[in-house]
């Protein structure tokens, strides 16, 4: 048996997760992300896609965020007839990504098109793909459930463990059995953290890994406690109710919503904060918790009997409104606060979040709060830096407003909570780890860390090369 990996995407860099397992000529695709960042660049990585889609013999999901999902449709158009395998949560997720980056594809066109018109300008830019692959790719893809083994290709076998990170999200165990020899490798995808709420802790699983494909976005970077975060929830809400201001929250549509809001309907319920009307402008988010509500298969065992028998629902309360128009979301705009916004996208690259953000960036009574990951060059990432100005759709603006940040809410494992999972695994066969889904400094700390820890054979995956499976 020959065995070889290679990564496409998120090598060196943390979006666009796209990495390959080639067994004796036969490739398996484990994600199929857009890469994120500035317009120029993501658009020349997400064309330029490394591998013909008739060479994969099938292609593994392990969760619907954008980053990991985002070019499955373009798979499909090139060609891709084979499965993609995910579980049904992942399945369901996707779609609503897959659907929304297609329209939002559709929308950036005519816009710049008109632009191009009205500035005499020539215009050949097409979208990666459309709503009708988008379609495509769901249809082509296969829920299996966690600790379900499957056969995806010959002596090939895909398990599912549930990852921790978002709801539906897996970390892909293959075993390769061929020519009386066994190969096993662990791919986490992004890897969860304990204790979230919502969903399950990553899981252990109990078959020792030969080698584990591993996430390190928080490679140098711990995480806040939840309980200081939640405080800080707590003040930045009492501090809008006094000032009469606005929280805006750039949040992923997909868990970090969800979360924001069964934190804030505890803080409400416990008399902590009184009720400040609570916006979620998102349409995705909005389709979201419905896709939330209807998998209670991935549910931590709090959450699963607060619905199953108790019949409460953490996902809404009095001050909480879901905006589905766009009439709605520009209405916001004039609202008087004390109020929360929590609207998409999370880095706020695209979406009606960039609109909240042109209303309110240059007001000293407005906090922007973020919550997550922002990936190099995203218009999220100089906010967070608090640069003095930042661009908006072409627009300069001074950024005035408050910025806060709280890391408690990532869904990714930070440094130190990645070496407690690798801790409880059966480690008695493996042969190395390579890193991926992170940027340099990061990976840097983190294998420096690994190796301080008993982790030494680890890799820093770099994009196109072949590393050798034993």
């Amino acid at each position: 048996m020959k065995a070889d990996f290679y990564s496409l995407g998120a090598a060196e860099e943390v979006t666009g997760s796209k990495h390959v397992l080639e067994i004796d000529g036969e490739s398996y695709l484990i994600d199929c992300g857009s890469f994120q960042g500035s317009r120029a660049e993501a658009d020349r990585k997400n064309r330029n896609f490394g591998i013909e889609a008739d060479r994969i013999a099938s292609t593994i999901l392990t969760h619907g965020h954008l980053d990991h999902c985002g070019l499955l449709p373009l798979l499909v158009k090139r060609g891709y007839k084979g499965n993609i395998y995910a579980t049904p949560a992942s399945r369901d997720i996707a779609s609503l990504i897959m659907m929304d980056s297609a329209h939002i594809q559709a929308h950036d066109a005519e816009y710049l098109r008109k632009q191009a018109h009205k500035n005499g300008e020539k215009f050949d830019w097409t979208p990666l793909y459309t709503e009708q692959d988008a379609i495509m790719a769901t249809s082509q893809t296969v829920g299996i459930s966690y600790n379900r083994p499957m056969y995806i290709g010959d002596g090939v076998t895909l398990e599912f463990f549930d990852a921790g990170h978002i709801l539906g999200s897996a970390m892909a165990y293959i075993t390769v059995k061929r020519g009386g020899k066994e190969l096993r490798i662990l791919a986490t995808g992004d890897l969860g953290r304990k204790g979230k709420p919502i969903i399950r802790n990553p899981a252990i699983p109990a078959l020792a890994p030969d080698y584990i494909i591993l996430e390190s976005t928080y490679g140098d970077r711990r995480h806040d406690s939840t309980e200081d975060a939640i405080e800080k929830l707590a003040t930045m809400a009492k501090r809008a109710v006094e000032n009469r201001g606005r929280i805006i929250i750039p949040s992923f549509a997909i868990e970090r919503t969800q979360e924001l809001v069964y934190y804030f309907h505890l803080l409400v319920d416990d008399g902590v904060i009184p009720e400040v009307p609570i916006y979620v402008d998102s349409p995705m988010a909005t389709n979201a918790t419905t896709i939330f509500q209807v998998h209670p298969e991935c549910y931590s065992e709090e959450i699963k009997k607060a619905f199953i028998q108790h019949h409460k629902n953490p996902f809404g309360f009095n001050s909480l409104h879901f905006t589905s128009s766009v009439d709605e979301s520009k209405a916001l705009n004039e609202h008087k606060g004390p109020l929360i916004i929590i609207s998409a996208d999370g880095m706020c690259e695209a979406g009606r979040i960039q609109h909240h953000l042109i209303h309110s960036i240059q007001d000293p009574n407005t906090t922007i709060m973020t919550v997550g990951y922002m990936a190099e060059n995203t218009l999220g990432r100089r906010i967070r830096n608090r640069e003095h100005e930042v661009k908006i759709h072409g627009m300069t603006f001074k950024l005035k407003a408050h910025v806060e940040e709280i890391n408690a809410f990532s869904a990714h494992a930070d440094y130190v909570e990645a070496v407690e999972w690798l801790n409880a695994l059966d480690t008695s066969r493996l042969k190395g780890i390579f890193m991926v889904h992170g940027e340099r400094k990061a990976q840097a700390a983190f294998k420096k860390y690994l190796a301080e820890h008993g982790y030494a054979k680890t890799q820093i995956v770099q994009y196109g090369k072949t590393y050798e499976l034993e």
